[in-house]
């Protein structure tokens, strides 16, 4: 995974500001058990104030573009804090995807599936399960409150809030566990990446430009010295070491 877990949670900093502490918590512990299984997520949407929602159901109706939500301010639980929508992090760490078929750890699961079973593990309903406005980005946590009791000013019992924190604590040590693997695994590979570069350095090879120019001209060398019949499928290391060779001047036409 080319993006570290800090990376990805920065990421979503932002859109977590104001949530409920324990949806905040919740959130944060879905982002990392996602991450240790190879998926990374960004949270798109957070805390969602009555004129933004008035704003986003206006949407397909008295403004462009399509309808996104049926919901008018103070009638979704984005507004108290409550909810959250994501989406999947692509590599390049700047764009996402709402590709619910994509299958980037190569698990035969869908990423899309993998993420929302463990936002259910943590308690969190998903919105890809309701029967008349599917929402599939969006988790929420509503404490068994109606959206009159919330817009009434009632809060979430401490009983609930005592039992949701609870799980979501057992499952933050779960992934503790992963976590570390996965960055006893980070550096190592950084670890190896640095020896990689001091060989390149040694056989004087560095930089995609070099790699273009040098490897083109080494491979036909060995091809034409018979020292190997095809280019193709060659690993990094036997392109450096067939480089290697061609700098020291081993490839001579007619060498076997």
């Amino acid at each position: 995974m080319s993006l570290t877990l800090e990376q990805v949670k920065s990421k979503s900093s932002a859109r977590l500001l104001g949530l409920h502490p324990v949806i905040l918590s919740a959130t944060t512990v879905l982002i990392e058990r996602c991450y240790a299984r190879g998926i990374p997520i960004l949270i798109t949407q957070g805390l969602r104030t009555n004129t933004e929602q008035d704003a986003l159901y206006a949407q397909g109706r008295t403004k462009p573009g399509a309808i996104v939500t049926n919901a008018k301010g103070g009638y979704s639980y984005h507004n108290y804090g409550l909810a959250v929508d994501f989406a999947l992090l692509l590599p390049n760490g700047s764009s996402v995807s709402w590709d619910m078929n994509r299958d980037y750890n190569d698990n035969n699961i869908k990423d899309w599936i993998e993420v929302v079973e463990e936002a259910k593990k943590l308690g969190f309903e998903w919105g890809g399960d309701w029967t008349s406005f599917k929402d599939y980005p969006h988790f929420q946590m509503v404490f068994a409150l109606t959206l009159t009791q919330l817009r009434a000013g009632i809060k979430p019992s401490e009983t609930a809030l005592a039992k949701a924190t609870a799980i979501i604590d057992r499952l933050k040590e779960e992934a503790k566990g992963d976590l570390s693997k996965i960055e006893e695994l980070e550096a190592i590979v950084m670890k190896q990446d640095g020896r990689l570069r001091d060989v390149e350095k040694r056989l004087n090879i560095s930089g995609k430009e070099t790699y273009s120019i040098n490897y083109t001209e080494a491979i036909t060398a060995a091809k034409a010295a018979g020292a190997i019949t095809t280019s193709a499928d060659k690993s990094k290391l036997e392109l450096n070491i067939i480089q290697m060779f061609f700098n020291l001047g081993l490839f001579k036409k007619g060498d076997k």
